[in-house]
C-alpha cells in the first residue's frame, strides 16, 4: 500500500484536501514531507499530512475521520 502526502486546509467546517504526491515508501514520503512543511508557505490552520491507505479513497476517508479523544494518564484522572 503507498503513502500519500495531502496538503490541508481548514474551510469553515470541513477540511479541504488536496493530494501532492504518493510514495511506495515510508522514508521517502516522510522524508518529502517534512520538505514540504519546511519550504512551503502554508497558512493559518494549514498542515501537511502524511496517509498510509490502500488508494486516494480510503486516504481521503481517513483523514476526515474524526479522531478519538487522547486517553487520560497520569495525573489527568
Amino acid at each position: 500500500m503507498p503513502y500519500y502526502i495531502y496538503r490541508v486546509t481548514p474551510v469553515g467546517p470541513i477540511q479541504q484536501l488536496a493530494r501532492i504526491s504518493q510514495f511506495e515508501v515510508f522514508k521517502d514520503a516522510s522524508n518529502e514531507a517534512k520538505r514540504l512543511r519546511r519550504e512551503t508557505g502554508l497558512g493559518a490552520g494549514e498542515k501537511i499530512k502524511t496517509i498510509f491507505a490502500a488508494n486516494e479513497l480510503q486516504a481521503e476517508e481517513l483523514l476526515n475521520e474524526p479522531r478519538g479523544e487522547e486517553p487520560m494518564t497520569g495525573e489527568d484522572y
